[in-house]
């Protein structure tokens, strides 16, 4: 049978067949990419949204972060970014620079790093927040705040750069991109990535921009795209928050795609929220979203990016029957769908 006929016969028996509808479909759903990696924390930054896992996190023993971090690794993801090492003047580690959080576990950086060694996770740590995080373009600019944050980086490399799974930095404090990237903010970036090059010369870089809708698609934001010197930018495709439907996200990060392969500097990758909030946006509980609406999430953006990474595991996932589950009471339910459609592995 030539070519031409056997298209023809296969375009008729995909009609007829349900085997090879299925078939089709498998195929289609194959091209969107799994879910690699999370933000993670040890305690969540907005009491209102952490309610229902904040005060587990708080309770974990040393061993049970470990068994968090291996059921993570398990679930497929390679990296996770630690979304804060302080925050309300407090730090989540031992450091002569702040008094330290009281958590059931007296070094959970460690514990996790630990752990991560083991299971073959990839860890990005946090340079902040220090300061008020609700200023970030306050946090950004002050001199003071800087020196701070340069001093706690020394201070996170002489403590844990002897692990394998100190991959990388992520910079935590974003302003939203009104148009372009703000001045003061690739500041704040290339100063914190000057200082991670001499500290960790091999270590990658990682920031996650909100924004992503308000992107001009000028020969100026290519220009910002060429000075920001980070490796990896994952936009958040901010449906979670509600400033963006599902069906508008693809547009958004196929604009990016472009913009980025003009620029040829950091690569792409996605920060998709899978979360819904119980009540008013940024005032009540995040719950884990829909899986037809993450699903639809992850459809919109695998065309256009390097990896995908999700906000967030903690809070909105749990392995069915974990010893160690926090969140919400359904967030097993979107781990069975997720893995079921192997964008987790089960």
């Amino acid at each position: 049978m030539n070519r031409k006929k056997f298209l023809k016969t296969l375009g008729t028996a995909t009609v007829a067949s349900p085997f090879l509808f299925d078939l089709r479909a498998a195929v289609e759903k194959r091209k969107v990419k799994p879910i690699e990696g999370s933000w993670f924390e040890f305690q969540h930054h907005n009491p209102a949204e952490g309610k229902y896992w904040n005060e587990t996190l708080a309770n974990f023993t040393c061993e049970q972060w470990d068994a968090k971090i291996k059921e993570i690794a398990a679930a497929g993801l390679r990296y996770l970014v630690l979304l804060d090492v302080a925050i309300y003047g407090k730090s989540f580690y031992p450091s002569a620079l702040l008094p330290q959080h009281e958590l059931n576990c007296d070094d959970p950086l460690e514990a996790i790093l630990a752990a991560a060694d083991r299971y073959n996770i990839r860890f990005f740590l946090s340079n902040g927040f220090f300061g008020d995080w609700y200023q970030p373009a306050m946090l950004m600019q002050d001199a003071d705040i800087q020196k701070l944050r340069l001093k706690a980086m020394h201070e996170l490399v002489e403590r844990y750069s002897h692990h394998k799974s100190f991959y990388g930095w992520y910079y935590p404090n974003e302003t939203g991109i009104v148009g372009h990237y703000d001045d003061f903010f690739i500041d704040y970036v290339n100063t914190s990535t000057a200082e991670a090059a001499k500290l960790t010369p091999e270590a990658k870089t990682l920031i996650a921009p909100y924004g992503t809708r308000n992107i001009k698609t000028d020969d100026r934001f290519i220009r910002q795209l060429e000075q920001l010197n980070v490796d990896y930018i994952a936009y958040q495709d901010e449906i979670g928050v509600e400033k963006t439907r599902v069906e508008e996200s693809a547009a958004f990060f196929e604009r990016l795609y472009k913009l980025h392969k003009k620029a040829a500097k950091s690569k792409l990758w996605a920060d998709v929220e899978v979360f819904r909030f119980e009540g008013k946006v940024y005032d009540s509980a995040l719950l884990p979203a829909p899986a037809e609406r993450v699903i639809q999430q992850l459809e919109a953006v695998s065309p256009y990016v390097e990896k995908i990474l999700i906000y967030q595991y903690l809070g909105m996932l749990n392995k069915p029957g974990s010893k160690v589950f926090a969140g919400h009471p359904d967030s097993d339910e979107l781990y069975q769908r997720l893995s079921g459609y192997s964008y987790l592995k089960s």
